[in-house]
């Protein structure tokens, strides 16, 4: 079955010291519609990014540090996807590290077909909002997409890439319930394995920075047996 052709010129920017992988990847989105850029390390990357910002980025997490592309301000809100081509599977705790490092999603020895579906899922995704341009505010919680900013009571805080990304959800769906498998789903993607217990350890991180209370939270609360929603008249 054909790849389904990409609906809009995004850019992809492969990063991957592997010269057969970057001439691959590199063919295969393009067959997908895509504008395709590659290079062999982070330190070009961050050198192209002087004069280009990419949609996404795909990067090989064992020679690129995802970290230091997360840092650029170019890419504060870019979607980065972190690959492994190493023989045996990924353990969990490899994909929680890449997560960490400020990867929006962790894959290993996935097929070429399956990383483009997964591209083109949070490529979709990103378009979604019709918040883009503008603000979503609750309980004293202000975001702004633009800026990839976050203020509580006026102050900014830092949060994680994952971290930004569960809060965009809850602002964007205010009183909501969303199962854990859900907002999985919707942070980490459909089909990715991952265990329900690495969202509740996002959850308490980032009520550690919004809740005036984090040891009784009223902005995100629990919802026993389903899973978590924002109460917006906190």
């Amino acid at each position: 079955m054909p790849i389904a052709m990409a609906p809009a010129k995004d850019t992809i920017l492969i990063i991957t010291d592997n010269e057969a992988s970057r001439l691959s990847l590199g063919k295969s989105f393009r067959d997908a519609g895509y504008e395709v850029l590659t290079v062999p390390n982070e330190l070009i990357a961050l050198d192209m990014l002087q004069q280009t910002t990419p949609s996404l980025v795909v990067a090989d997490s064992e020679t690129c540090s995802v970290d230091k592309l997360r840092l650029h301000k170019a890419l504060k809100a870019t979607p980065i996807v972190a690959f492994r081509e190493q023989e045996t599977p990924c353990s969990e705790e490899e994909c929680l590290e890449d997560l960490e490092r400020g990867a929006d999603l962790a894959l290993c020895n996935q097929t070429t077909k399956a990383l483009i579906a997964r591209v083109r899922a949070i490529l979709r995704r990103k378009e979604l909002p019709a918040q883009a341009a503008g603000q979503s505010a609750a309980g004293g919680v202000q975001m702004d997409l633009e800026r990839h900013e976050v203020r509580v009571h006026g102050k900014l805080v830092e949060l994680t890439p994952k971290e930004f990304q569960i809060l965009r959800y809850f602002l964007e769906s205010p009183s909501r319930v969303f199962s854990r498998q859900e907002m999985l789903n919707c942070v980490w993607g459909e089909g990715y394995a991952l265990e329900e217990h690495a969202l509740d350890v996002h959850i308490h991180s980032l009520r550690q920075k919004i809740e005036e209370n984090p040891a009784k939270p009223k902005l995100i609360v629990t919802v026993r047996g389903i899973g978590y929603k924002l109460r917006a008249e906190s």
